[in-house]
């Protein structure tokens, strides 16, 4: 988990990502995400649609085995995050892992 919290932090701040549900589903739907990170203790509707939306896209999902605190900080942000889509890597190897 240190690896890909490393990798969504620099992500964040490197790169182009949009955080939360509402900019993640937006993301998918506009066809600019390339990841999809989930924290792992969402409420299971939530796991779904975003399971089922990046499916539907070919957008590949990671989960992120903490709850939305967590994800947040790992964001560098002091408020919950569900989910971060990575738009743009930046000097993160998110993507790369992603494709091993």
């Amino acid at each position: 988990m240190a690896d890909l919290s490393n990798d969504i932090r620099l992500a964040v701040d490197s790169g182009v990502t949009a955080l939360g549900l509402n900019e993640v589903i937006r993301s998918i739907r506009d066809a600019k995400a390339k990841l999809i990170v989930v924290a792992s203790r969402n409420k299971e509707s939530t796991m779904q649609d975003i399971a089922h939306m990046a499916k539907v896209a070919n957008v590949p999902m990671e989960v992120f085995e903490g709850n939305p605190i967590e994800l947040g900080a790992v964001c560098g942000k002091p408020f919950s995050v569900s989910a971060v889509s990575v738009i743009e890597a930046g000097n993160s190897n998110i993507l790369k892992k992603d494709k091993q």
